[in-house]
């Protein structure tokens, strides 16, 4: 009877509720969905809390925004490199700190292992992803990040609050939401919020932002015809047009499905070199000397980070041939009147 029940409950699990997400035309992820923790629905979007074969997972509007599993991978990819790019060019830490979005805290959590940043202000649209992410997901840094002393946490507006800034910030972060048609955060993905941006930083400030989809083979669709479903390299372009070095990057983030994108950006006016060779100069930076500033900048250096370190700084900087190919040939540019959407 034992085997017979045992063979019973395998066949139940074969059947089990499913967690599927639209990824591409004609591309679908779909795991084991082992239970809802939360769902609730705030003023601009739907959020759920699951678990999944990538553990606890945010879920806003459908499309995964980070997991337990990962999202590691993704925080500290955004946020060391620019960070410690600044104190490369400057030969001091950043005190100033924004971050445009970063609803579960974690992006936070990363900037301040940052001893010698002195405030952070980060303003989030959303409410309820902040306060659903403190019940639910404390990993990702919770109430201790919240009531952080140097993190100012502000509701609204990210791009409004940009826009009417009259303070300057050493690095601009910007983890918001992907551009898709008629989301939240499109205007921050356009040519001229880079502008202003520009304005407020601090001279050899950093800028950065997360860029969606990144694949090493780009699939057909992503290559600037009419089914583009992709915005790394439009990202990348737009920046170009006002910062004088751009450096894009990727990382892998098995649940986003693909390599992740990320494009930083910054003038360096005080360097010798052209931009290119100021970019450069950072990309192919060898692995001791990204461990230094790590050590030196990072509060418990490597040890405080489980992704980040020099040899992972030189892969994340190294672009495929397929994706640089791609960048030769879309030349997309990402303004109020022309905007580029993701899938």
């Amino acid at each position: 009877m034992t085997d017979t029940n045992d063979g019973i409950q395998a066949q139940r699990a074969k059947v089990g509720f499913q967690f599927r997400e639209d990824m591409a035309p004609g591309l679908v992820l779909e795991m084991e969905l082992k239970q809802i923790f939360h769902s609730t629905e705030s003023q601009y979007q739907q959020i759920d809390v699951i678990d999944t074969y990538f553990g606890k997972t945010l879920i806003t509007d459908g499309k995964t925004q980070s997991t337990q599993f990962d999202e590691y991978a993704y925080h500290e990819s955004l946020v060391h490199p620019p960070l410690l790019n600044f104190c490369h060019i400057n030969g001091r830490a950043p005190k100033r700190v924004f971050i445009g979005g970063g609803g579960e805290l974690a992006t936070a959590r990363e900037v301040l292992r940052h001893p010698e940043v002195e405030k952070v202000v980060m303003v989030d649209l959303d409410k309820k992803v902040v306060d659903v992410s403190i019940q639910y997901l404390p990993e990702w840094g919770g109430e201790a990040v919240r009531s952080s002393p140097r993190l100012e946490l502000i509701i609204g507006d990210a791009y409004e609050y940009l826009l009417n800034c009259e303070e300057n910030f050493d690095v601009i972060i910007l983890d918001i939401s992907d551009p898709i048609e008629a989301g939240p955060g499109i205007m921050l993905y356009t040519k001229e919020l880079y502008e202003h941006a520009a304005t407020i930083l601090s001279p050899n400030g950093v800028f950065v932002t997360q860029a969606g989809m990144a694949d090493g083979i780009p699939p057909p669709h992503a290559d600037a015809g009419q089914q583009d479903i992709t915005c790394f390299v439009p990202i990348r372009n737009t920046l170009a047009q006002v910062f004088p070095c751009v450096s894009p990057y990727t990382q892998s983030v098995p649940s986003f499905g693909s390599d992740w994108g990320f494009v930083m950006a910054y003038s360096s006016k005080e360097s010798s070199g052209s931009p290119e060779a100021t970019a450069m100069e950072w990309i192919s930076m060898d692995a001791r000397s990204i461990d230094d500033l790590i050590q030196t900048y990072i509060k418990d250096g490597e040890k405080g980070l489980r992704m980040y370190d020099g040899i992972t700084h030189r892969r994340m900087f190294a672009l495929s041939k397929p994706l640089r190919t791609q960048m030769t040939s879309d030349t997309r540019i990402m303004t109020k009147d022309n905007p580029v959407f993701m899938y």
